[in-house]
């Protein structure tokens, strides 16, 4: 099956589009009104970054094609790699003929990738997230595993670091696997493609952001330049539309990446994070139907709603209740009292009119026979419904 995708698999006439709409500053998107409380997606979540609490969620469990937002969990197996130096940024990665392939055809999302030519890793990591090119993931993917199956195998071995059961992966683009052409996996039926849930999507770009922060400055790029051949450059413009100063960026917060996804089976998806009070979240719609640019519409509403509902509040010595303030450790050789405070920055986002003072959290107090000044020796957990605790580490004063 053939799946023909606009803006984020459209090919290379689709980044010439995005360069015409880019003079215009995308000013005329902000016509567009919608109804906040609203998140029309067959599924949404919406996390807080840090502490992983859930402030919006529906159908977020389920499992649903995501195509491109794969390259999300492919970013992660690379960047692993490069760290541990079995890749590098300025490494070299020659094109074979079935990357050649994929990138020259239309159908795709794709920057020109010519058979034999060398690219960069960096180079290859930019077009993936930029523009989402599907020839510089299947670069990159065999040259760190040799073949698609090995790289499914490593994106399985991330994906549960990251805290999602049973993931189901076919390929490293989220292409369904038939399109692979000659790479497809054996004795798969041609139609399959990746499947994860809204919550499995933010927990992977939580890992991601967490261990490899440096990534969000490719996500936040808007525009960049591909180096097609030596004397052959074409200009990349990011095809987020929720990034500082373009025509969907929130009111109340900036948004720095994160990846968008189109397949026939997938619909419109995107999952974003950005800081709002100086706070790190992410959000995630799938398969939101309408136009392009719906998927950002839609997650300006999930976060209008809930800031229509929470504020953020800080949790510091000011507000710690004074029974936490001095804690008893217990070790083999001794038992003492120690004063304690809030790890830095920590929080809750609370309902509005809700107290801090009205909750009353559950203390775990770690046993360790050395007890640093600065080191975390126990935790403070809030219990917000039945679905959502948030753990607050108190560390020794």
């Amino acid at each position: 099956m053939i799946m023909k995708r606009f803006w984020d698999k459209l090919g290379l006439a689709g980044i010439v589009v995005l360069g015409i709409i880019g003079i215009i500053n995308l000013s005329f998107f902000n016509i567009v009104k919608a109804d906040v409380q609203s998140v029309n997606a067959k599924a949404a979540f919406m996390m807080d970054e840090k502490t992983g609490q859930i402030l919006y969620q529906r159908n977020a469990t389920k499992k649903y094609a995501v195509a491109s937002l794969t390259k999300i969990l492919t970013l992660a197996v690379i960047m692993e790699d490069i760290h541990k130096h079995k890749l590098d940024w300025d490494q070299e990665i020659q094109i074979s003929k079935d990357v050649a392939k994929v990138a020259d055809d239309w159908h795709f999302s794709n920057v020109p990738l010519v058979y034999n030519e060398r690219y960069t890793v960096r180079s290859l990591i930019e077009s993936m997230m930029i523009v989402s090119a599907d020839g510089s993931t299947e670069a990159l993917a065999l040259a760190d595993a040799g073949s698609v199956a090995a790289f499914n195998y490593k994106m399985k071995v991330v994906a549960k670091r990251a805290g999602v059961k049973n993931p189901e992966i076919y390929n490293m683009i989220g292409l369904s696997n038939g399109e692979l052409g000659d790479l497809k996996l054996p004795k798969i039926d041609d139609n399959q493609e990746n499947q994860f849930s809204a919550k499995d999507m933010a927990l992977v770009s939580k890992y991601l952001i967490d261990k490899y922060p440096e990534v969000l400055n490719i996500t936040k790029t808007k525009y960049a330049n591909f180096k097609i051949r030596q004397d052959n450059e074409m200009k990349m413009e990011n095809i987020i539309y929720m990034l500082e100063g373009m025509g969907y960026g929130p009111k109340k917060g900036t948004m720095d990446g994160l990846k968008t996804g189109k397949t026939d089976a997938a619909g419109y998806c995107y999952v974003g994070t950005g800081t709002f009070d100086n706070r790190r979240v992410i959000t995630v719609v799938l398969d939101v139907p309408g136009e392009y640019s719906n998927q950002f519409i839609q997650t300006n509403n999930m976060i209008d709603t809930v800031f229509d509902k929470y504020q953020l509040v800080k949790v510091d010595k000011n507000n710690l209740p004074k029974k936490y303030q001095k804690i008893t450790i217990t070790s083999k050789k001794q038992k003492k009292k120690i004063s304690v405070v809030p790890e830095k920055d920590s929080a809750l986002w609370l309902q509005k009119k809700q107290n801090l003072s009205s909750l009353t959290p559950k203390l775990i107090v770690k046993e360790q026979n050395k007890v640093k000044k600065g080191s975390i020796v126990a935790k403070l957990v809030y219990k917000l419904d039945k679905r959502n605790s948030v753990k607050i580490n108190l560390i020794r004063k």
